[in-house]
């Protein structure tokens, strides 16, 4: 991967910016994106500590505009893109499918679902330039089973397995694959939200993973890095499940 291009949104922290770090440290230059500037610099400066080249770029996924600045800003620092990793997504607010409100609806569908297919309608043209290229959009475990209390988020994920397997087929002789990541209970900020810090919310978590344990962001960046990989040609349109088990049984 060295001297290749790569693009993470919702890099700020988390997946996002254990996948950008681990970009840098495979000698790819990394464009880290979030609508979080702050965060989104502070994985920039943990690149370059580390010896590695990034820039950060801020964008609003679900903003057509702001995807198309992002994936052109990228071009013009780097010239080109090699990689792309569509992780920006939000969780919304918990409620059964008859009180979610609309505009949780609709917030949660433009960034998690809406958003993906932004990217990829921007990255896809410059990678064909380039000859080729691989991208990862972040899915969920929610993505291939339903989840109570969570319908936007459940739709907005089964819709990028959708999406992923779609673009997959379209652009498969063009030398693009598209692959998702289907992430179960990881140790992130959206934990933290979700559980409030309760540890007995947190300990109902860890008792739903066979294993045992969450999972940690590094484990979900080496999966991205594997399908960004040759190791992984033969790999294009799956949902790639990274939950400890959860959703074996």
């Amino acid at each position: 991967m060295k001297g290749k291009v790569a693009l993470i949104t919702g890099a700020a922290a988390g997946i996002g910016r254990a996948t950008a770090i681990a970009f840098a440290q495979k000698g790819a230059r990394v464009v880290v994106s979030d609508v979080n500037a702050a965060g989104g610099k502070e994985t920039v400066d943990l690149i370059e500590e580390g010896g590695g080249t990034a820039m950060f770029l801020r964008a609003d996924v679900a903003d057509a505009e702001s995807v198309a600045a992002l994936v052109s800003g990228t071009v013009d620092a780097f010239g080109g893109l090699d990689f792309a990793f569509n992780n920006a997504g939000i969780e919304g607010e918990a409620a059964s499918t008859t009180e979610c409100s609309g505009e949780n609806w609709d917030r949660v569908i433009a960034i998690n679902l809406t958003g993906v297919w932004l990217c990829m309608k921007h990255e896809i043209p410059v990678m064909l330039e380039r000859g080729g290229g691989v991208i990862v959009n972040c899915a969920s475990i929610a993505g291939v089973v339903g989840y109570a209390t969570m319908p936007a988020y459940t739709a907005s994920k089964h819709g990028v397995i959708g999406l992923t397997r779609t673009a997959a087929l379209e652009y498969a002789k063009q030398n693009i694959r598209v692959n998702a990541i289907c992430p179960g209970v990881i140790e992130t900020e959206m934990i933290e939200r979700f559980t409030h810090g309760d540890p007995e919310r947190r300990s109902e978590l860890r008792e739903g993973v066979p294993v045992g344990r969450l999972g940690r962001s590094e484990e979900i960046a080496s999966a991205v890095l594997w399908l960004c990989a040759d190791d992984s040609a033969f790999v294009t349109g799956h949902p790639l499940v990274i939950d400890g088990g959860h959703v074996a049984g």
